[in-house]
């Protein structure tokens, strides 16, 4: 991360992920919003969860940045966004398990997902979906395209 003193660009991340079936085939969708320029990126998997395109959004969202960045992240997840904002600190202190002990679901993503955060300064935020939130449904929308690109043979 970056010091103090140093600037950090100002970052919206918007992210979604779908799933037809869950599991089933899903994708993700990300519109990154910076100094008043939209970059949208997408992807799919043939079978997958939920939740797994959920944090994949984010992952892909910050993996996309050059730079550290000041980065405040919308997703109707509440999944992410209490598993960023409570649950991770707490997961890593007892090696990846959960308060029952059993071994945190969807680790890899998890932990790719921390790991990417740590180079930015990010706020979580979240947004209620499917309730005309414009970003959050354009991300939304990416996430069907990547399914129905992939569904039809193309490449997302």
């Amino acid at each position: 991360m970056s010091d103090e003193g140093e600037r950090v660009t100002p970052v919206e991340l918007y992210g979604d992920g779908a799933c037809r079936g869950n599991p089933g085939p899903g994708g993700w969708g990300v519109l990154l919003r910076c100094g008043g320029k939209d970059r949208e990126l997408l992807g799919s998997e043939l079978m997958t969860t939920n939740n797994r395109m959920e944090l994949t959004a984010v992952i892909e969202g910050l993996r996309a940045l050059t730079r550290p960045c000041e980065v405040r992240v919308y997703t109707d997840s509440r999944y992410v966004c209490d598993g960023m904002r409570e649950w991770v600190a707490a997961w890593k202190a007892r090696g990846w398990k959960t308060a029952q002990r059993q071994p945190v679901k969807n680790i890899d993503l998890w932990q790719a997902l921390d790991t990417e955060q740590q180079r930015h300064r990010v706020s979580w935020h979240w947004v209620k979906g499917h309730a005309g939130h414009i970003e959050n449904e354009r991300v939304d929308m990416l996430a069907n395209k990547a399914i129905d690109r992939m569904q039809q043979g193309g490449s997302s």
